[in-house]
């Protein structure tokens, strides 16, 4: 998020002589301290930033500045753009619709059909298919903290079900298997922590209560607790090929009696598998481990318990 911004203040400051800071940061929607960060990388990067002060100052290029095209090559740019477009169908914001568009804008005319070629070949759908418009208001308070370093003050429920009140650093948002995550750093266990936005409720800005970012540590798994790795066999039916081979690839599947087909695969042992497992009904079978096809075999008798009479219970 931070690169497109980047890229979008330089090109601002090619197409206009002095821009206030003040105005980059309502744009942008970050703090003046934020843009003043971002200022200072640009001009680490090589580009010359000058600054002019008075009643008309602001931020600006050196005259007669102007950004080397080979910095970026075609391909490159509609390797953003598509990056770009690809980031929206997650998170998405008025400011991606500008960056393309200001990109599309400085692709040669002579080039340009093959540029739009290019940026339709491919799109990654971030998206789940119930949409996440409940998740954006989240997502943009976070950014919002993120960027202003900004503590968040929140209740959050953990994968065990306790709920509890945090104050957090916010550091980064991360989008892994189309979830939304926060690494952020939880003042009351004093150390890093990676937070699933579906589970926290009573996001609150503590406003001017900042932070210093901290050296970030390698991602954590959540709640930090150590999960047990099962070396899992499923056996699927042989008209349930279609569905393992959208699960793991045709390439792992290996055919045996009967027609059937299956599989090996380690996952960590928790409830998400309990749940996956139990989710492919009747396509498949567990054959290993021992201990999880008993586990499964009791959830599936007590769910067909619970259907028996034909009546809510």
């Amino acid at each position: 998020m931070k690169m497109e911004r980047l890229l979008a203040i330089i090109i601002l400051l090619l197409n206009r002589r002095i821009v206030q800071a003040k105005e980059l940061a309502e744009r942008f929607e970050v703090s003046v301290r934020t843009i003043y960060r971002d200022i200072e990388a640009i001009h680490a990067a090589g580009i010359p930033i000058v600054t002019y002060q008075g009643t008309n100052g602001g931020i600006g290029l050196t005259d007669g500045y102007r950004l080397d095209r080979n910095v970026l090559t075609d391909d490159e740019l509609a390797t953003i753009v598509t990056a770009l477009r690809s980031i929206s169908t997650s998170y998405g914001n008025e400011q991606h619709a500008n960056l393309v568009e200001k990109i599309n804008s400085v692709v040669r005319p002579d080039y340009s059909e093959q540029f739009q070629h290019k940026t339709s070949g491919v799109l990654i759908d971030y998206s789940p298919w119930d949409g996440n418009e409940r998740l954006q208001p989240k997502l943009q308070l976070l950014k919002e903290a993120v960027d202003s370093c900004l503590i968040v003050e929140l209740l959050y429920s953990d994968a065990d079900g306790n709920v509890s009140r945090r104050s957090v650093e916010p550091h980064t948002l991360i989008l892994k298997g189309r979830q939304w995550y926060l690494q952020a750093y939880c003042l009351e266990r004093e150390q890093f922590r990676l937070f699933k936005l579906n589970r926290m409720k009573e996001l609150e800005l503590v406003p001017g209560r900042t932070f210093m970012r901290r050296k970030l540590p390698p991602r954590e798994l959540e709640d930090a607790k150590p999960l047990r790795v099962a070396e899992v066999v499923l056996r699927f039916r042989a008209e349930a090929l279609h569905l393992a081979e959208d699960l793991f690839g045709i390439e792992a599947l290996v055919p045996v009696e009967n027609g059937s087909w299956q599989v090996k695969k380690a996952y960590p042992e928790d409830e998400w598998l309990y749940r996956f497992i139990l989710g492919l009904g009747h396509h498949a079978e567990v054959l290993e481990p021992v201990h999880l096809r008993a586990i499964i075999a009791s959830r599936a008798a007590y769910m067909a318990n619970l259907y028996r009479n034909g009546q809510p219970t």
